[in-house]
């Protein structure tokens, strides 16, 4: 049905039920009108980032509206996970539906009601999670991160009424609310089922730049179209889709188009910081779906092919000031655009994400996929450093940095700073609720040294080994060139070494110092939660190393063969061969006397012993590189 798409039916869906109709007249009249909306679904979001989904006909959550509303339903804890929270001897989870946000309706495209030839709807209520008398849920985390945001801005621009100056504000009390926004980039990959690709021919497309911002064809175009049509219906305001820089090309048979790879981006208008966090999740299943009802599979995997680019989704953070009157002014824009890069606030909360990133970075990247996205040489950030601009009239765009501030000197509006480091699974939630922490400490710090807007760029562009009041010593958090022309060596010495697996990125966030009381400021995070999170994280990587990464490892060697004969053989083939050959026994082959690296990994794993499994898990990653690469050459020798 969708392939063909009856407008006059999809339009007449309930997509929405908006913040402002959810008193219950509103909800009824609603749901009764649109009896395709078949069933009720609360969404909480737990720690993993993993939504709640259950199937509450309409009809039952009609009968008694007031208390679902009131109470939302119980749960034993096995449809969400919070380990060390929800234990098998407390494992009651209130989800309880958050009225304060816009609620979206999931159709099923599969399941069409043929009395009004209308695919089944769900109405999907964002909700919060709570345990005993703790929110412990992904999205109470950033309700209390925004809460938290809001009341020590006001507060301060209160006490610093030169703020006001500085974003062209008459008085304080004009002020009626603060406004976080926040929009994501969604990057992925399509393709036709089944069909795989040679690594080697998706690096060689990268290269000749045959699929950024190209031309979308067949059935990806289709679905393309489709997904920002529905994006459209929903209120998303989709902005752009375009091709993304991997993919190969098309191959033709039987007279049409057959096997594709292609890469692909989706934006859409931003929104306040919790919708924007809730839209993330919808719209990604959406294009999931909608591509899957055209045949095509989707993975929002960060790194799904090895040597090309990985799919990012760049996360977009800004703060405004309400006005009585009802304007909006951006408390990162300065009066005049182009005497200044940004307001103090704008200064401390850039800042503040910079100097506590290796405590915000694990609530990123919290995965072996998103790490392998994250390495030098494709445009994927790799060092904990900003970009202003080359001078104030000229914008930065350096796609070499992990956050830059973005301007648009004809809409103030528009100034916010663009994280690059999240990929399509990382839990917005928790990556906005970190990254609020993280500013407001830097916003706070400005303020108590009363730093004039000359000091603020000056802390912020200082060398390595120069004192600063807040940036470390000996760190550089600021380059207007590109970082990845710059050694290994000396990124790591001038911006911070990056950790390199799961485990290293867990170790910041455990111990952390005083960084990691910035999380816990004000009760945000608590420490109830942020073990939870770092055993869900811990456990997720020790199980795709167990079944996933060195099972596909072994693979991998089993399928370096010897391919060359005694009648066709060189010289240099028997050297490659033996390098192959010894490598291979290395990774896999153990002995009575020697473990293999994987089964010392697996030990290792199994024993707890998570340090020196992650010391194994670099070498185990560059021997598999390595051996790539020499049996790729290995085979091309051959006739």
């Amino acid at each position: 049905m969708l392939r063909h798409l009856n407008e006059d039916i999809y339009s007449s869906l309930l997509y929405c039920i908006p913040k402002n109709q959810h008193d219950e007249e509103s909800i009824k009249n609603a749901l009764l009108s649109h009896p395709e909306v078949e069933f009720v679904s609360l969404a909480g979001v737990d720690l993993g980032g993993q939504e709640t989904d259950e199937k509450i006909p309409v009809e039952l959550f009609l009968e008694d509206i007031s208390e679902f509303l009131k109470a939302g339903i119980q749960t034993d804890g096995s449809s969400v996970y919070l380990p060390e929270i929800a234990s098998l001897n407390d494992a009651k989870v209130m989800i309880l539906p958050d009225k304060d946000i816009n609620w979206y309706v999931d159709y099923n495209f599969d399941n069409v009601n043929t009395a009004n030839y209308k695919p089944v709807g769900t109405l999907r209520i964002p909700a919060f999670l709570k345990h005993g008398s703790e929110q412990v849920g992904s999205r109470d985390i950033l309700k209390r991160a925004i809460e938290n945001f809001k009341t020590e801005v006001v507060e301060i621009i209160k006490e610093n009424p030169h703020v006001l100056e500085e974003v062209g504000i008459a008085s304080f009390d004009d002020i009626e609310d603060v406004i976080i926004t926040s929009a994501t980039e969604m990057e992925f990959w399509v393709n036709t089922p089944t069909d795989t690709v040679d690594e080697e021919q998706l690096s060689i497309s990268q290269s000749l730049k045959e699929q950024y911002w190209k031309r979308t064809r067949g059935e990806v175009r289709t679905a393309l179209e489709r997904t920002i049509w529905f994006m459209g219906k929903y209120g998303f305001e989709p902005e752009m889709g375009h091709k993304e820089v991997g993919g190969v090309r098309r191959r033709i048979g039987l007279g049409r188009e057959g096997h594709f790879m292609e890469q692909l981006e989706i934006d859409w208008k931003y929104s306040e910081a919790m919708q924007a966090a809730d839209n993330d999740i919808f719209v990604r299943d959406l294009i999931e779906d909608i591509f899957n009802f055209c045949g095509l599979e989707v993975t929002f995997d960060a790194k799904p092919n090895e040597g090309v680019a990985g799919s990012g989704k760049h996360t977009h953070l800004g703060i405004a000031a309400k006005l009585k009157s009802g304007k909006f002014v951006n408390l990162f824009s300065p009066k005049d655009m182009k005497s200044e890069y940004m307001t103090s606030i704008g200064y401390g909360a850039l800042m503040g994400i910079l100097r506590n990133y290796e405590v915000i970075n694990p609530f990123v990247s919290s995965t072996n996929d998103a790490l392998n996205r994250l390495k030098p040489g494709f445009e994927a950030p790799v060092c904990i450093v900003t970009s202003l601009g080359r001078s104030k009239e000229e914008p930065s765009r350096n796609r070499s940095i992990l956050i830059g501030l973005i301007k648009d000197f004809n809409n103030p509006l528009a100034t916010r700073f663009e994280l690059r480091a999240p990929n399509p699974h990382s839990n917005t939630h928790l990556v906005i609720s970190a990254c609020l922490q993280g500013m407001i400490d830097g916003i706070r710090a400005v303020f108590d040294q009363k730093a004039t807007l000359a000091e603020l760029e000056a802390e912020l562009s200082k060398k390595y080994g120069d004192e600063g009041f807040y940036l470390e010593k000996f760190r550089q958090y600021r380059s207007e060139e590109d970082v990845y022309e710059l050694s290994q060596e000396e990124r790591n010495r001038l911006f911070g070494t990056p950790p390199r697996t799961v485990w290293d990125n867990i170790v910041s966030c455990k111990g952390g110092g005083e960084k990691r009381k910035t999380l816990y400021h004000n009760g945000v995070f608590t420490e109830k939660t942020v073990i939870s999170f770092r055993y869900t994280a811990i456990q997720r990587w020790v199980n795709e190393l167990l079944g996933r990464i060195i099972p596909n490892n072994m693979d991998i060697v089993r399928e370096c063969k010897k391919v060359h004969t005694e009648g066709d053989i060189s010289d240099l083939d028997v050297v490659m061969w033996n390098k192959i050959n010894t490598m291979r026994w290395y990774l896999m082959k153990g002995s009575m006397d020697t473990d293999s690296l994987f089964a010392r990994i697996k030990r290792n794993l199994e024993e707890k012993n998570f340090d020196q499994a992650s010391e194994l898990q670099v070498e185990m990653s560059e021997k598999i590189t390595e051996l790539k690469e020499l049996y790729y050459a290995y085979k091309k020798n051959q006739f």
